[in-house]
C-alpha cells in the first residue's frame, strides 16, 4: 500500500490482519458510509472533499481498537498505520478522530507525544463527526453523544463535539 490510499477492501483486510473485532469492523464500515454521505452533501454545497481519503480514514479510524479500547486507540492506530506505510493524511485522521479531538493539555496528561490530536482538515473533521454519530452499530443524534460526555464529566470534550457538529451542520446548511 506504500503511500497510496488503501481501497475499501484493503482497509478492511488491514483491520482483519490486526485482529480488530468484527463489531469494530462493522462500526468502521457504518462510519465510512455516513462520512461519504456527508462528503457528498458538502461537495454539492461546492466544497472540495477528498472522498477516497475520507473513506479510508473512516474505515481505519479505529484500527487501534485491535490493541485497546481506551482513549489511546487513536495514537496506537496511528502508529499501526505508520508501520503499514500508509500516507500521512490518513495517519492524521486516525490520530485526531478521538472524542472530536483531544486538547494539548489532555494529551500531555495521557503521556502522549507532543502532536496535534484535534481534527484540522475538512476530511479529518468529517470522519471525527461521522464517528460521533455512529454508536456501535446504529446512528444516533449528536445530542446523545454530547450528553454521554457530560455525564462522564468530560465537559471540554462535549463542547468540542458540539462545536464540530455546529461547524459541519453550518457547512451543510442544516443549522
Amino acid at each position: 500500500m506504500n503511500n497510496l490510499l488503501p481501497s475499501r477492501e484493503q482497509a478492511i483486510q488491514l483491520l482483519r490482519e490486526n485482529h480488530c473485532p468484527p463489531k469494530v469492523i462493522s462500526h468502521c464500515e457504518l462510519v465510512a458510509d455516513l462520512a461519504l454521505e456527508i462528503s457528498d452533501k458538502l461537495e454539492k454545497k461546492g466544497l472540495k472533499v477528498d472522498r477516497q481519503l475520507v473513506e479510508a480514514g473512516a474505515l481505519l479510524h479505529d484500527l487501534g481498537r485491535s490493541k485497546t479500547h481506551n482513549v489511546d486507540h487513536g495514537v496506537i492506530g496511528a502508529n499501526l498505520a505508520e508501520s503499514a506505510n500508509l500516507p500521512e493524511p490518513l495517519v492524521r485522521i486516525i490520530r485526531r478522530h478521538v472524542g472530536g479531538g483531544i486538547s494539548p493539555e489532555e494529551a500531555k496528561g495521557f503521556g502522549w507525544p507532543q502532536d496535534v490530536y484535534e481534527p484540522v482538515t475538512l476530511e479529518e473533521k468529517i470522519v471525527s463527526y461521522a464517528d460521533k454519530l455512529i454508536d456501535h452499530s446504529k446512528r444516533v443524534p449528536i445530542t446523545l453523544e454530547i450528553g454521554k460526555l457530560i455525564v462522564e464529566d468530560k465537559v471540554e470534550a462535549a463542547e468540542r463535539v458540539r462545536k464540530l457538529h455546529e461547524e459541519i451542520t453550518n457547512l451543510l446548511g442544516e443549522q
